[in-house]
Protein backbone atom coordinates (compact mmCIF):
# COMPACT_ATOMS: atom_id res chain seq x y z
CA UNK A 1 0.00 0.00 0.00
CA UNK A 2 0.75 3.75 -0.46
CA UNK A 3 1.65 5.01 2.85
CA UNK A 4 -0.31 8.08 3.66
CA UNK A 5 -1.48 9.99 7.02
CA UNK A 6 -3.54 8.02 8.87
CA UNK A 7 -6.81 9.85 9.34
CA UNK A 8 -9.98 7.08 10.32
CA UNK A 9 -10.27 3.57 12.16
CA UNK A 10 -10.40 2.27 8.90
CA UNK A 11 -6.81 3.68 7.70
CA UNK A 12 -5.30 2.42 11.16
CA UNK A 13 -6.61 -0.99 10.69
CA UNK A 14 -5.39 -1.12 6.60
CA UNK A 15 -1.67 0.23 8.22
CA UNK A 16 -2.03 -3.04 10.94
CA UNK A 17 -2.66 -5.35 8.15
CA UNK A 18 0.09 -3.92 6.04
CA UNK A 19 2.90 -4.01 8.81
CA UNK A 20 2.07 -7.47 9.41
CA UNK A 21 2.84 -8.19 5.95
CA UNK A 22 5.89 -6.68 5.83
CA UNK A 23 7.23 -7.25 9.73
CA UNK A 24 10.46 -9.24 8.74
CA UNK A 25 11.01 -6.87 6.08
CA UNK A 26 15.28 -5.88 5.67
CA UNK A 27 16.07 -2.52 6.96
CA UNK A 28 17.00 -0.18 3.97
CA UNK A 29 15.04 -2.52 1.77
CA UNK A 30 11.89 -0.74 -0.23
CA UNK A 31 9.26 -2.73 1.99
CA UNK A 32 12.13 -1.75 5.22
CA UNK A 33 11.79 1.77 4.70
CA UNK A 34 7.69 1.85 4.38
CA UNK A 35 7.50 -0.59 7.43
CA UNK A 36 9.14 2.42 9.33
CA UNK A 37 7.12 4.59 7.71
CA UNK A 38 4.13 2.94 8.70
CA UNK A 39 4.73 2.60 12.36
CA UNK A 40 5.67 5.96 12.43
CA UNK A 41 2.26 7.22 11.08
CA UNK A 42 0.50 4.62 13.38
CA UNK A 43 2.22 5.67 16.75
CA UNK A 44 1.04 9.23 15.54
CA UNK A 45 -2.54 8.49 15.59
CA UNK A 46 -2.60 5.97 18.76
CA UNK A 47 -1.17 8.81 20.44
CA UNK A 48 -3.88 11.27 19.38
CA UNK A 49 -6.94 8.28 20.00
CA UNK A 50 -5.61 5.92 22.21
CA UNK A 51 -4.04 7.94 24.57
CA UNK A 52 -2.25 6.08 27.83
CA UNK A 53 -4.27 7.05 30.78
CA UNK A 54 -2.46 8.45 34.29
CA UNK A 55 -1.78 6.34 37.15
CA UNK A 56 -4.07 5.75 40.21
CA UNK A 57 -3.39 8.67 42.58
CA UNK A 58 -3.70 6.21 45.40
CA UNK A 59 -1.48 3.83 43.57
CA UNK A 60 0.89 6.58 43.04
CA UNK A 61 0.98 6.94 46.58
CA UNK A 62 1.78 3.63 47.65
CA UNK A 63 4.28 3.41 44.85
CA UNK A 64 6.20 6.17 46.56
CA UNK A 65 5.74 4.79 50.06
CA UNK A 66 7.45 1.77 49.01
CA UNK A 67 10.54 3.09 47.17
CA UNK A 68 11.20 5.08 49.86
CA UNK A 69 9.92 2.54 52.79
CA UNK A 70 7.71 5.13 53.96
CA UNK A 71 4.71 3.73 56.67
CA UNK A 72 0.87 5.66 57.26
CA UNK A 73 2.27 7.93 59.68
CA UNK A 74 5.32 9.16 57.69
CA UNK A 75 2.24 10.71 55.69
CA UNK A 76 0.79 12.82 58.20
CA UNK A 77 2.25 15.97 57.54
CA UNK A 78 1.54 15.63 54.28
CA UNK A 79 -2.74 14.59 54.68
CA UNK A 80 -3.45 15.76 58.21
CA UNK A 81 -3.91 13.32 60.76
CA UNK A 82 -3.49 9.20 61.09
CA UNK A 83 -7.19 8.88 60.18
CA UNK A 84 -7.17 11.08 56.80
CA UNK A 85 -4.43 8.85 55.97
CA UNK A 86 -6.44 5.42 56.36
CA UNK A 87 -9.11 6.83 55.07
CA UNK A 88 -6.80 8.36 51.80
CA UNK A 89 -5.59 4.95 51.59
CA UNK A 90 -8.48 3.29 51.61
CA UNK A 91 -10.77 5.29 48.77
CA UNK A 92 -12.62 6.59 51.69
CA UNK A 93 -11.72 9.98 51.29
CA UNK A 94 -10.83 11.71 48.22
CA UNK A 95 -7.65 14.28 47.75
CA UNK A 96 -7.86 17.74 48.76
CA UNK A 97 -6.26 20.48 46.71
CA UNK A 98 -4.20 21.07 50.03
CA UNK A 99 -3.44 17.25 50.66
CA UNK A 100 -2.22 17.35 46.46
CA UNK A 101 0.25 20.39 46.93
CA UNK A 102 1.63 18.54 50.19
CA UNK A 103 2.40 15.19 48.35
CA UNK A 104 3.44 17.21 45.03
CA UNK A 105 6.14 19.25 47.13
CA UNK A 106 6.89 16.31 49.48
CA UNK A 107 6.52 12.85 47.86
CA UNK A 108 7.75 14.22 44.39
CA UNK A 109 4.52 12.89 42.74
CA UNK A 110 3.57 14.92 39.73
CA UNK A 111 0.61 16.89 39.91
CA UNK A 112 -1.47 15.46 36.81
CA UNK A 113 -1.54 12.17 38.37
CA UNK A 114 -2.97 13.36 41.47
CA UNK A 115 -5.73 15.91 39.82
CA UNK A 116 -6.04 13.31 36.92
CA UNK A 117 -5.74 16.03 34.35
CA UNK A 118 -2.53 15.26 31.65
CA UNK A 119 -0.24 18.46 31.61
CA UNK A 120 -2.17 20.11 35.01
CA UNK A 121 0.11 21.87 37.15
CA UNK A 122 -0.13 23.58 40.50
CA UNK A 123 0.25 27.60 40.23
CA UNK A 124 2.46 28.67 43.12
CA UNK A 125 0.87 31.98 42.89
CA UNK A 126 -2.60 31.06 43.31
CA UNK A 127 -4.74 33.47 45.24
CA UNK A 128 -6.05 30.10 46.94
CA UNK A 129 -3.21 29.73 49.07
CA UNK A 130 -3.54 33.34 50.69
CA UNK A 131 -6.99 31.63 52.60
CA UNK A 132 -5.54 32.88 55.71
CA UNK A 133 -6.45 36.20 54.68
CA UNK A 134 -9.58 35.85 53.73
CA UNK A 135 -12.49 36.59 56.30
CA UNK A 136 -13.13 32.71 56.63
CA UNK A 137 -15.16 32.98 60.24
CA UNK A 138 -17.78 35.12 58.61
CA UNK A 139 -17.72 33.46 55.47
CA UNK A 140 -18.45 30.09 57.18
CA UNK A 141 -21.07 31.56 59.58
CA UNK A 142 -22.75 33.24 56.96
CA UNK A 143 -23.06 30.01 55.55
CA UNK A 144 -21.51 30.58 52.36
CA UNK A 145 -19.27 27.16 51.39
CA UNK A 146 -22.65 25.15 50.59
CA UNK A 147 -22.71 21.59 52.01
CA UNK A 148 -20.08 22.41 54.84
CA UNK A 149 -21.56 22.59 58.36
CA UNK A 150 -17.90 21.74 60.67
CA UNK A 151 -16.34 24.38 62.55
CA UNK A 152 -14.22 26.85 62.03
CA UNK A 153 -10.84 24.63 62.47
CA UNK A 154 -12.69 22.10 60.36
CA UNK A 155 -12.76 25.24 57.42
CA UNK A 156 -8.89 26.10 57.96
CA UNK A 157 -8.10 23.18 57.24
CA UNK A 158 -10.28 22.76 53.78
CA UNK A 159 -9.39 26.40 53.57
CA UNK A 160 -7.82 25.99 49.48
CA UNK A 161 -10.55 23.33 48.54
CA UNK A 162 -13.45 25.76 49.84
CA UNK A 163 -12.50 28.65 48.58
CA UNK A 164 -12.10 26.86 44.95
CA UNK A 165 -15.40 25.55 45.59
CA UNK A 166 -16.67 29.18 46.57
CA UNK A 167 -15.05 30.84 43.62
CA UNK A 168 -17.16 28.36 41.44
CA UNK A 169 -17.63 29.40 37.70
CA UNK A 170 -15.95 32.29 37.99
CA UNK A 171 -13.14 30.40 38.28
CA UNK A 172 -10.01 30.38 40.71
CA UNK A 173 -9.03 33.62 39.21
CA UNK A 174 -11.68 35.55 41.29
CA UNK A 175 -9.82 34.83 44.61
CA UNK A 176 -7.06 37.11 43.44
CA UNK A 177 -7.90 40.47 45.75
CA UNK A 178 -6.71 43.10 43.14
CA UNK A 179 -8.46 43.03 39.65
CA UNK A 180 -6.69 45.31 36.80
CA UNK A 181 -10.28 46.50 35.94
CA UNK A 182 -11.62 47.48 39.46
CA UNK A 183 -11.89 50.98 40.81
CA UNK A 184 -12.51 51.36 44.62
CA UNK A 185 -14.10 54.74 45.80
CA UNK A 186 -14.13 54.68 49.65
CA UNK A 187 -12.15 57.35 52.41
CA UNK A 188 -11.23 54.10 54.31
CA UNK A 189 -8.34 51.23 53.45
CA UNK A 190 -10.68 48.42 52.69
CA UNK A 191 -9.77 44.97 53.11
CA UNK A 192 -9.11 43.53 49.36
CA UNK A 193 -9.51 40.20 50.08
CA UNK A 194 -13.01 40.55 51.97
CA UNK A 195 -13.96 42.98 48.85
CA UNK A 196 -12.69 39.80 46.88
CA UNK A 197 -14.95 37.57 48.92
CA UNK A 198 -18.14 39.70 48.94
CA UNK A 199 -17.61 40.71 45.10
CA UNK A 200 -18.22 36.44 44.43
CA UNK A 201 -20.76 35.86 46.60
CA UNK A 202 -22.54 38.56 44.92
CA UNK A 203 -21.89 37.46 41.14
CA UNK A 204 -22.54 33.60 42.92
CA UNK A 205 -26.32 35.11 43.49
CA UNK A 206 -26.97 37.01 40.58
CA UNK A 207 -25.83 33.84 38.53
CA UNK A 208 -28.59 32.07 40.29
CA UNK A 209 -31.60 34.40 38.75
CA UNK A 210 -32.82 32.90 35.22
CA UNK A 211 -32.96 36.95 33.31
CA UNK A 212 -33.47 37.77 29.58
CA UNK A 213 -29.93 38.65 27.79
CA UNK A 214 -29.12 42.27 28.49
CA UNK A 215 -28.77 44.71 25.82
CA UNK A 216 -25.95 47.06 25.99
CA UNK A 217 -27.49 50.92 26.18
CA UNK A 218 -30.74 49.73 27.95
CA UNK A 219 -29.90 52.29 30.95
CA UNK A 220 -31.30 55.57 29.61
CA UNK A 221 -32.16 58.83 31.02
CA UNK A 222 -35.82 57.57 30.43
CA UNK A 223 -35.09 54.15 31.56
CA UNK A 224 -33.45 55.41 35.23
CA UNK A 225 -36.90 58.13 35.68
CA UNK A 226 -39.43 55.44 34.96
CA UNK A 227 -37.30 53.00 37.98
CA UNK A 228 -36.86 56.32 40.20
CA UNK A 229 -40.84 56.72 39.82
CA UNK A 230 -41.22 53.30 41.70
CA UNK A 231 -39.78 54.75 45.12
CA UNK A 232 -43.42 56.55 45.07
CA UNK A 233 -44.64 53.04 46.08
CA UNK A 234 -44.55 51.61 49.51
CA UNK A 235 -42.93 48.81 48.11
CA UNK A 236 -40.50 50.28 45.78
CA UNK A 237 -36.76 48.45 46.27
CA UNK A 238 -38.54 45.33 45.79
CA UNK A 239 -40.26 46.82 42.61
CA UNK A 240 -36.83 48.04 41.46
CA UNK A 241 -35.45 44.75 41.38
CA UNK A 242 -38.58 43.37 39.29
CA UNK A 243 -38.45 46.13 37.09
CA UNK A 244 -34.03 45.49 36.10
CA UNK A 245 -34.75 41.76 35.89
CA UNK A 246 -36.71 42.46 33.34
CA UNK A 247 -34.22 44.32 31.17
CA UNK A 248 -31.88 41.55 32.01
CA UNK A 249 -30.16 43.56 35.02
CA UNK A 250 -29.24 41.43 38.02
CA UNK A 251 -29.76 42.72 41.04
CA UNK A 252 -28.64 41.09 44.54
CA UNK A 253 -28.26 42.10 48.20
CA UNK A 254 -25.56 40.95 50.40
CA UNK A 255 -24.81 42.98 53.53
CA UNK A 256 -21.36 44.07 53.63
CA UNK A 257 -18.44 42.39 55.28
CA UNK A 258 -15.79 43.88 58.17
CA UNK A 259 -13.69 46.50 56.90
CA UNK A 260 -15.11 47.21 53.44
CA UNK A 261 -17.01 49.87 54.13
CA UNK A 262 -19.24 49.29 51.42
CA UNK A 263 -22.63 50.64 49.72
CA UNK A 264 -23.22 49.19 46.64
CA UNK A 265 -20.87 47.72 43.22
CA UNK A 266 -21.39 47.66 39.85
CA UNK A 267 -19.67 44.58 38.41
CA UNK A 268 -19.98 42.04 35.08
CA UNK A 269 -20.27 38.58 35.14
CA UNK A 270 -18.00 35.99 32.88
CA UNK A 271 -20.86 36.70 30.03
CA UNK A 272 -20.84 39.95 30.06
CA UNK A 273 -24.04 40.29 31.75
CA UNK A 274 -23.94 43.08 34.44
CA UNK A 275 -24.81 43.18 38.01
CA UNK A 276 -25.71 45.39 40.65
CA UNK A 277 -24.83 44.75 44.30
CA UNK A 278 -25.90 46.59 47.43
CA UNK A 279 -24.72 45.70 51.25
CA UNK A 280 -27.78 48.02 52.64
CA UNK A 281 -24.95 49.20 55.38
CA UNK A 282 -27.35 52.05 55.84
CA UNK A 283 -31.07 50.84 55.85
CA UNK A 284 -32.58 54.08 54.33
CA UNK A 285 -34.53 54.52 51.20
CA UNK A 286 -32.29 57.55 50.50
CA UNK A 287 -29.02 55.50 50.47
CA UNK A 288 -30.84 52.78 48.72
CA UNK A 289 -32.09 54.97 45.35
CA UNK A 290 -29.10 56.84 45.34
CA UNK A 291 -26.59 53.78 45.68
CA UNK A 292 -28.67 52.20 43.50
CA UNK A 293 -28.80 54.71 40.73
CA UNK A 294 -25.34 55.56 41.05
CA UNK A 295 -24.17 51.57 40.45
CA UNK A 296 -26.77 51.88 37.48
CA UNK A 297 -24.67 54.70 36.40
CA UNK A 298 -21.54 52.96 36.26
CA UNK A 299 -22.90 50.33 34.50
CA UNK A 300 -24.31 52.65 31.47
CA UNK A 301 -21.43 55.23 31.14
CA UNK A 302 -18.28 52.64 32.10
CA UNK A 303 -19.57 48.75 32.21
CA UNK A 304 -21.00 49.27 28.75
CA UNK A 305 -18.30 50.58 27.25
CA UNK A 306 -15.91 48.39 28.97
CA UNK A 307 -13.74 50.84 31.08
CA UNK A 308 -13.91 48.72 33.76
CA UNK A 309 -15.08 45.42 35.23
CA UNK A 310 -15.83 46.31 38.93
CA UNK A 311 -16.89 49.63 40.59
CA UNK A 312 -16.58 49.39 44.31
CA UNK A 313 -18.30 52.28 46.14
CA UNK A 314 -18.40 53.87 49.25
CA UNK A 315 -20.97 57.01 48.01
CA UNK A 316 -20.42 58.98 50.72
CA UNK A 317 -17.22 59.71 49.97
CA UNK A 318 -15.85 62.27 47.76
CA UNK A 319 -13.97 60.81 44.76
CA UNK A 320 -12.03 63.23 42.39
CA UNK A 321 -12.52 59.87 39.68
CA UNK A 322 -13.61 61.15 36.53
CA UNK A 323 -15.49 58.47 36.45
CA UNK A 324 -17.33 59.17 39.98
CA UNK A 325 -18.07 61.99 38.95
CA UNK A 326 -20.01 61.15 35.81
CA UNK A 327 -22.19 58.66 38.00
CA UNK A 328 -22.90 60.91 40.27
CA UNK A 329 -24.30 63.10 38.05
CA UNK A 330 -26.37 60.83 35.92
CA UNK A 331 -27.29 59.70 39.26
CA UNK A 332 -28.61 63.15 40.26
CA UNK A 333 -30.27 64.00 37.20
CA UNK A 334 -32.17 60.47 37.66
CA UNK A 335 -33.29 61.42 41.05
CA UNK A 336 -34.03 64.71 40.57
CA UNK A 337 -34.10 66.71 37.70
CA UNK A 338 -31.40 69.73 38.16
CA UNK A 339 -34.14 72.26 36.95
CA UNK A 340 -36.49 71.02 39.34
CA UNK A 341 -33.94 70.94 42.00
CA UNK A 342 -33.08 74.61 41.94
CA UNK A 343 -36.48 75.85 41.79
CA UNK A 344 -37.44 73.80 44.65
CA UNK A 345 -34.36 74.99 46.75
CA UNK A 346 -34.48 78.63 45.61
CA UNK A 347 -38.41 79.34 46.42
CA UNK A 348 -39.81 76.85 49.45
CA UNK A 349 -38.16 75.87 52.93
CA UNK A 350 -36.54 72.92 54.00
CA UNK A 351 -39.36 71.80 56.25
CA UNK A 352 -40.66 67.98 56.55
CA UNK A 353 -44.49 69.09 54.52
CA UNK A 354 -42.56 71.25 51.66
CA UNK A 355 -40.19 68.23 50.98
CA UNK A 356 -43.40 65.79 51.03
CA UNK A 357 -45.21 67.90 48.45
CA UNK A 358 -42.00 68.53 46.42
CA UNK A 359 -41.63 64.54 46.32
CA UNK A 360 -45.04 64.23 45.20
CA UNK A 361 -45.53 66.43 42.61
CA UNK A 362 -42.59 64.66 41.56
CA UNK A 363 -44.23 61.37 42.60
CA UNK A 364 -40.76 60.18 43.88
CA UNK A 365 -40.16 58.78 47.30
CA UNK A 366 -39.90 61.80 49.71
CA UNK A 367 -37.10 60.29 51.21
CA UNK A 368 -34.82 61.36 47.97
CA UNK A 369 -35.64 64.94 48.39
CA UNK A 370 -34.38 64.55 51.96
CA UNK A 371 -31.42 62.54 51.47
CA UNK A 372 -30.16 65.11 49.26
CA UNK A 373 -30.57 67.83 51.62
CA UNK A 374 -28.86 65.96 54.62
CA UNK A 375 -26.25 65.65 51.95
CA UNK A 376 -25.95 68.84 50.95
CA UNK A 377 -25.72 70.65 53.97
CA UNK A 378 -23.52 68.10 55.70
CA UNK A 379 -26.15 67.55 58.62
CA UNK A 380 -27.44 63.90 59.19
CA UNK A 381 -30.22 65.40 61.78
CA UNK A 382 -31.84 66.98 59.76
CA UNK A 383 -35.65 65.32 57.91
CA UNK A 384 -35.01 62.13 60.17
CA UNK A 385 -38.08 61.30 59.66
CA UNK A 386 -38.73 60.96 55.91
CA UNK A 387 -35.45 59.45 55.33
CA UNK A 388 -37.02 56.30 55.73
CA UNK A 389 -34.86 54.43 58.12
CA UNK A 390 -35.21 50.73 58.61
CA UNK A 391 -37.49 49.98 55.50
CA UNK A 392 -35.11 48.41 53.19
CA UNK A 393 -34.07 45.25 54.36
CA UNK A 394 -37.62 43.91 55.29
CA UNK A 395 -38.28 44.40 51.49
CA UNK A 396 -34.90 42.82 49.83
CA UNK A 397 -32.84 40.19 52.23
CA UNK A 398 -35.63 37.83 52.45
CA UNK A 399 -35.88 37.59 48.75
CA UNK A 400 -32.26 37.75 47.95
CA UNK A 401 -30.43 35.91 50.69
Amino acid sequence: MQPKLIKTEADHQAALARIEAIFDAAPGTPEGDEFELLTTLVELYEKEHFPVGLPDPIAAIRFRMEQGGLKQKDLVRYIGSESKVSEVLSGQRGLSLSMIRNLVGGLGIPAEVLLQEAGAKLDPNDPALQWNKFPLAEMVERGWFPGFHDRLPDAKSQAEDLLASFAGPLGRGALRPALNRQHVRSGSQMDPYALAAWRIRVATLALRQALPPYQPGTITPRFMRELVQLSYMDEGPRLAKEFLGKSGIRFAVERHLPHTFLDGAAMKLPDGSPVVGLTLRYDRLDNFWFTLCHELAHIALHLDKGEVDVFFDDVAQRDPDTREKEADGFASEALIPAKEWKEFRLSHTLDSASVRAFAARLRISSAIPAGRIRYEKGSYKLLQDLVGRGKVRKLLEPATV
